[in-house]
């Protein structure tokens, strides 16, 4: 609206140009509020980490386990005795008798040698390997939550794809129609066209399944939030550390150290076992108070009692024995376990490794060469059908073809960075 010199506009129109920007504002604020915001795959990883319940489970009996260490680690609480000692029932009463008295005592037991400070630090140590344990679980959580959230962003690219090329392929069975109706293609033609485009069809319901299921694991990691529209673009996981580089970080690995500390506690166990052929012993200390007085007339004097009691384990021979091979062998075992959790890390290492290799160079191919050269050929096939110079089936295959090796590369490119996920939980890579 163009105001002339001395012309007053309308207040109507004025007041109605003010109110109506705000309003404007305000539904286009609404209308991307309603919009899901994308899930990235990093936020997946915070959603699925703080609340994993296995992880959670663990954490909360590694701080079990340090509390009751330290409760191993004090001695036993001690023991009060109070009592009256000495009455005579039959005549009498608390004076009557010098040996009558009523008493208070503390009785502290003291276990055999070192127990207490070994069962500590056999506790601490469980607790110490519920907290790796612990540590490697949120490593898998974090690879499985990875793995999940790349296998549905694979579905939702190649339903795109197919999505995509459908309309293609519809017009090619328009085209091949046409060109029948004026005699220059065959019926078989039509009918070939027609097949591609209800097996596309099918291929899509399968799809939409395979996505569904995506969905639904990824729910089981993060929730109600996998419904959410899946953010485009894969992470940059193109390079890794070199190979000795994570075979050294391999050996820090938590599953390692959960089985070095189970070792630990294991040998602490076998010096439980031969702390039982030592005593343990006790100690009683006790005050009497009596009344009445001596035969010379004095009063009768209190008394105080001290006594140490100490085991004597002289029959336990075959228990200590036993009970010391037994932890010898249990520590043994862990050993042996340790070794072969060693060894399957080290093989899945290996042979993620060499998959990662081979998927970079797949994909390297595909970018230089393949993905081209399938272009070519389909919209070389077309033109040389359309001349009448070459055959529909040669045209369907190449189309094929060509939507094939698109959705191959996505594959590739989403195995590629589910391998890194497996090689950045062996490595220990950063996020």
């Amino acid at each position: 609206m163009i105001l002339k010199y001395g012309h007053t506009p309308n207040r109507s129109i004025i007041c109605g140009t003010l109110l109506l920007v705000p309003l404007l504002s305000l539904l286009a604020g609404a209308a991307s509020a309603e919009l899901p915001v994308p899930l990235t795959l990093s936020e997946s990883e915070d959603l699925a980490l703080a609340s994993e319940p296995g992880r959670q489970a663990m954490q909360a009996g590694a701080t079990a386990l340090t509390a009751r260490a330290v409760v191993a680690g004090e001695l036993p609480d001690p023991t009060l005795r109070i009592g009256l000692n000495n009455y005579p029932i039959e005549a009498g009463g608390f004076s009557t008798e010098a040996m009558t008295n009523a008493g208070v005592g503390v009785r502290q037991v003291f276990p055999a040698g070192a127990t207490r400070s070994i069962n500590a630090r056999q506790l601490e140590l469980l607790a110490s390997e519920m907290h790796e344990n612990a540590d490697a679980r949120g490593r898998d959580v974090l690879t499985a939550v990875r793995i999940a959230w790349l296998s549905l962003y694979q579905w939702e690219k190649v339903h795109e794809l197919v999505l995509e090329s459908r309309p293609f392929f519809d017009d090619l069975v328009t085209v091949t129609r046409s060109l029948y109706a004026v005699g220059r293609k065959s019926q078989q033609d039509v009918l070939r066209a027609e097949l591609e485009l209800s097996r596309l069809d099918d291929r899509l319901i399968d799809i939409e399944w395979r996505r569904a299921q995506s969905h639904a694991a990824l729910s089981k990691w993060i929730g109600a939030d996998a419904a959410r529209p899946i953010a485009p673009g894969l992470p940059g996981w193109s390079m890794l550390p070199p190979f000795d580089d994570l075979q050294n970080a391999l050996q820090s690995h938590p599953a390692l150290r959960a089985a070095d500390a189970q070792v630990d506690a294991r040998g602490a166990g076998v010096e439980l076992a031969q702390q039982r052929s030592k005593p343990g012993w006790a100690l009683d200390m006790a005050y009497s108070y009596r009344e009445g007085t001596e035969p010379s007339g004095d009063p009768r004097s209190d008394m105080i009692s001290l006594n140490v009691s100490i085991d004597l384990p002289m029959f336990s021979k075959r228990s200590v024995d036993g009970s010391l091979t037994s932890a010898l062998q249990e520590r043994s075992a862990a050993r042996s376990r340790r070794e072969q959790i060693l060894r399957e890390l080290q093989s899945q290492l290996s042979a993620e490794h060499a998959r990662w290799q081979d998927l970079t160079r797949r994909l390297d191919l595909y970018d230089s060469r393949i993905l081209g050269q399938t272009s070519s050929n389909a919209a070389a096939s077309m033109l040389s059908y359309q001349s009448d110079r070459g055959d529909f089936a040669e045209v369907m295959r190449a189309c094929i073809d060509d939507l094939n090796t698109r959705i191959d590369y996505v594959r590739l490119q989403v195995e590629r960075a589910q391998s890194y996920a497996v090689l950045a939980n062996l490595g220990g890579l950063p996020r």
